[in-house]
């Protein structure tokens, strides 16, 4: 029997994670699987394989959204000078922002199919950007966003070898209205609400066609340099 096509979204109790899981079940023609702590923790490995070897019994993800992030927390805040930094905050950054989203690629590429359109995006963020950072600060979350990046990258080589049809991106979604970007959001920036921030999104992951692959970009398609 046929299984069924399956969208996933990591991080769907988050506030951008939220709205589109909401968004899909609007437009996604299968089912809508949302995961989040504590049945998928980004700091447990063994979590996210669980979570992963779950999906795979349920059906086929042609959708994989990484929605997950963490910029400040208790006792953790964006440096504004190298004289901030703290080696058990910035392991948090990695953690979190990094080395999570890696294993996620690690447990759910494998599952995605090889004969077809998939695609695997991730949010990263634009201050990841190494050509495009010219006002310093924010070690720790500019450092593992940018290898972030790289993985991203270096995975959409891996996986045009195996998976030709299928798309490994990451996208800035903005500055949004969420708890992460809680205090951070500059005077005259443009703050947008999570359901734009997720139809926008979805609206540039529905073009992306395997060129694609390994892009960085922001939530209207456009590329971000490296």
């Amino acid at each position: 029997m046929k299984q069924q096509d399956l969208a996933v979204v990591i991080g769907a109790s988050g506030g951008i994670g939220g709205a589109l899981t909401r968004d899909l079940q609007g437009r996604f023609s299968g089912q809508v699987i949302g995961l989040s702590r504590p049945e998928l923790d980004l700091a447990d490995p063994g979590s996210i394989a669980r979570a992963a070897n779950r999906i795979g019994q349920i059906g086929v993800p042609t959708l994989v959204l990484v929605a997950t992030g963490v910029l400040h927390g208790p006792g953790m805040q964006p440096e504004k000078t190298i004289r901030r930094l703290d080696p058990q905050a910035m392991a948090v950054s990695f953690a979190v922002n990094t080395i999570g989203p890696a294993l996620i690629l690690k447990h759910f590429l494998p599952l995605i199919p090889r004969d077809r359109r998939a695609v695997l995006a991730v949010l990263s963020a634009k201050v990841g950007s190494i050509a495009d950072n010219r006002l310093g600060g924010w070690y720790s979350y500019r450092a593992s966003k940018a290898a972030l990046n790289q993985v991203i990258r270096t995975a959409s080589v891996e996986l045009r070898r195996t998976h030709p049809k299928a798309i490994c991106a990451a996208f800035h979604p903005g500055t949004v209205a969420t708890p992460l970007s809680d205090g951070f959001a500059k005077t005259g920036l443009q703050v947008q609400d999570p359901k734009d921030a997720a139809a926008s999104l979805l609206d540039s992951i529905a073009r992306l066609t395997p060129a694609d692959s390994g892009a960085f970009m922001d939530r209207f398609g456009t590329p971000i340099p490296w």
